[in-house]
């Protein structure tokens, strides 16, 4: 394996179900109800199942390409197409993370603006949080990885908020079933893929788990346990809004938390987004690592300069995004790369791999 990990570097496979997972859930989940409900009504939650199943095969692809080459997509990459082309086409994977890490912190600060504070400075919120993503990056994967597991245990209690809506939800909203047609229900699962999005980090991390034969059942794990959830969440939002009023709320999910009454808090909404700081944090920090990683073993510069670079990069161009309509073409481009990546090129890459793997052993 090219670049060989220091074992103390590594990290046990059952923390790939973090890893995965965490990077599954960002900001899609405050308000993607909404977006899939306008393609196939509330026929819809059929979708984010059928959108979740397909990750498994694209999982399995990637394992097989992985295990192929002994390393990651860059090893793969100098496998099928030697090491100079194998450079070249992994070096866009690094504007690749850059963008994801632009659009998590900028739709994050974008809720925190619209719901809480309308004059946060989204220059200086940037620059605190890019310092904080720096400190744990400088920590090594493990660190990484530390915070992915808090990322994802810390919030958890999250899910019990939702029971609140129970008693105004109204089952009949779900009916009649099988309204839309096929091709409604394909397209709201295309939307519904672009929300799943992030396990394509498997590709960079895989030389950085202990035994990675043993973390494959965790990965699929962490992409059911994400599938689970988003498809709880579809019922509930769609047992709690009718059609109508689903299309006036951008983040149905945040809407909800408005029924959450507790003797100590007026506002439980305040406290979600203070907690999807714990959420978006995972997710920021493995987008730099990644995007850091390749800069590493593509240029032979020190990860901690890329990091650096990365975060600079990121603080300059977030203060180009200020409208809805901008953010909202920076979270379209994003997706649509991202879905181009798992469900085009990454086929391509296993069946390449294959095909090298059989000419070279002739």
């Amino acid at each position: 394996m090219e670049h060989l990990v220091p074992e103390k570097a590594k990290v046990s496979p059952f923390l790939v179900f973090f890893l995965v997972h965490t990077m599954q859930v960002g900001i899609g989940v405050l308000g993607f109800q909404r977006i899939i409900a306008l393609t196939a009504g509330y026929d819809a939650w059929m979708s984010v199942i059928f959108a979740g199943l397909s990750i498994h095969i694209i999982i399995w692809m990637m394992y097989k390409i992985l295990e192929t080459v002994d390393g990651d997509i860059i090893t793969a990459h100098s496998f099928v197409f030697g090491k100079k082309i194998g450079k070249l086409l992994s070096f866009p994977f690094v504007l690749y993370f850059l963008m994801i890490a632009l659009t998590l912190l900028r739709t994050f600060i974008e809720v925190v603006q619209v719901w809480m504070f309308q004059d946060m400075s989204t220059f200086w919120y940037s620059f605190a949080f890019c310092g904080l993503a720096i400190y744990i990056i400088f920590g090594g994967f493990r660190t990484v990885t530390g915070v992915a597991f808090f990322g994802v245990v810390l919030p958890a209690y999250l899910i019990l908020t939702f029971f609140f809506t129970i008693p105004y939800a109204d089952v009949k909203n779900l009916l009649p079933i099988f309204d839309h047609s096929v091709k409604d229900l394909v397209m709201a699962s295309y939307q519904m893929s672009l929300t799943y999005l992030g396990y394509e980090v498997l590709l960079f991390f895989y030389p950085y788990i202990k035994d990675p034969q043993k973390s494959k059942k965790w990965a699929h794990l962490g992409v059911l346990y994400t599938t689970v959830l988003y498809t709880l969440l579809t019922f509930v939002t769609f047992t709690y809004f009718s059609e109508g009023q689903l299309q006036k709320n951008i983040w149905a999910t945040l809407t909800m938390w408005k029924v959450v009454e507790m003797p100590f808090v007026e506002r439980f909404e305040y406290i979600g987004i203070a907690n999807w700081n714990i959420i978006i944090l995972p997710n920021f920090c493995i987008a730099l690592w990644c995007g850091s990683r390749i800069v590493k073993r593509v240029t032979n510069i020190k990860q901690k300069y890329g990091v650096l670079v990365l975060a600079m990069f990121t603080l300059i161009f977030i203060n180009f995004f200020k409208s809805r309509e901008q953010i909202n073409t920076l979270i379209d481009y994003t997706g649509k790369i991202a879905f181009f990546l798992n469900y085009g090129y990454i086929p391509l890459l296993f069946f390449l791999v294959l095909i090298v793997k059989k000419v070279k052993k002739k």
